[in-house]
């Protein structure tokens, strides 16, 4: 049976050809664990330096979910909660994990998968004006992600205006970093690595879906903003003993400024695709402009799409179509990406 096209997600393939490299090159090494060996020394320095930010504590987990568990329980007291768009991740897909860990989601309407900082102003106020907020969830910090789960983006002004509206409450704001690298690659981003380390109090790069066999970076610009950092993380059961493995990743995806570059492949597939879609007639959802394509598909056809491509199931749209999502990669090819396109 022919191999299925696979664009189902972002993280199907395994990493970058010059990861696999160093790692092979350096495997018979013997360092120290828990992150403290020169290759995760060297990723740090390489990160605070990309970012501007040389005073940041740099920490290395090993998958998204994971590292949004951990870092939201750091920032947030025991009776605070964490406000989220309704699609956010940790609100949709993460299996409950940040309510497991004894903090609520508290989801927002959105627009495009995106948090309006009017919204949060609104709902900040109106918990601080009502008179029983000692019997609720306080809202302790807000999370987003960069791109959205809609593939969309935020500029750097909607970021200043979160910001502003988290100063004016005293709590902190958290970025989802999961598909950065798309981000950073895709046209029409206006925000780099210092203006997430400016404007938020913790990001994390990632690196599951951007060229590493697995892992992300936490980056908190401010160190004495979560105490005990590491501790904490030991706590999650999210400290790897090999560390240098998620080092060595890090430090070859920030030499050379590959990170901010390995994405393009995914924007010039993920173009080619959403221009095949616009002539052939599919209605597409969202206005992603990053390497999520989401379009509306006949259910009669999509039984047969689905023989021949790997693809993600997102929603109903109606009792005959369906919408489904097409993600693209660092390692989509060009013969991959014309035969989906010879399929559609």
């Amino acid at each position: 049976m022919e191999k299925k096209l696979n664009f189902a997600s972002d993280y199907m393939k395994g990493a970058h050809p010059a990861i696999l490299e160093r790692l092979a090159q350096t495997n018979m090494m013997e360092t120290p664990g828990y992150g403290h060996d020169p290759f995760s020394e060297s990723a740090r320095r390489k990160i605070r330096e990309a970012c501007g930010c040389p005073q940041a504590q740099v920490e290395f987990l090993v998958g998204g979910t994971q590292t949004n568990a951990t870092v939201i329980d750091a920032l947030l007291r025991s009776w605070q909660g964490v406000v989220a768009a309704q699609t956010g991740h940790i609100a949709t897909h993460e299996a409950g994990a940040i309510e497991a860990g004894g903090h609520k989601v508290l989801a927002l309407p959105h627009t495009d998968g995106k948090l309006d900082p009017a919204v949060v102003r609104a709902y900040l106020a109106d918990f601080h004006a009502d008179g029983n907020r000692d019997h609720m969830v306080a809202p302790g910090m807000v999370y987003i992600s960069h791109p959205t789960e809609y593939g969309t983006l935020y500029s750097k002004k909607d970021l200043q205006d979160l910001r502003a509206v988290c100063d004016e409450y005293g709590i902190p704001l958290y970025l989802d970093g999961a598909r950065l690298g798309y981000a950073l690659a895709c046209p029409e981003n206006d925000l780099t690595l210092c203006d997430l380390a400016d404007l938020c109090d913790v990001f994390y790069i990632g690196g599951t879906k951007c060229g590493a066999l697995f892992g992300e970076a936490v980056v908190v610009p401010d160190p004495d903003r979560i105490q005990a950092f590491f501790t904490i993380i030991k706590q999650h059961g999210a400290l790897l003993a090999k560390g240098r493995i998620l080092g060595i990743q890090f430090d070859v995806l920030f030499t050379d400024g590959l990170y901010e570059r390995i994405g393009l492949p995914a924007m010039t597939a993920a173009a080619q695709i959403r221009a095949a879609l616009e002539k052939k007639g599919y209605q597409q959802c969202f206005g992603s402009p990053t390497n999520q394509i989401f379009c509306i598909m006949e259910n009669r056809r999509l039984e047969a799409f689905g023989e021949s491509v790997e693809y993600s199931f997102w929603e109903k749209y109606d009792d005959s179509h369906t919408v489904i999502r097409l993600a693209t990669d660092w390692g989509t090819t060009d013969q991959e990406t014309q035969a989906l396109i010879g399929l559609l």
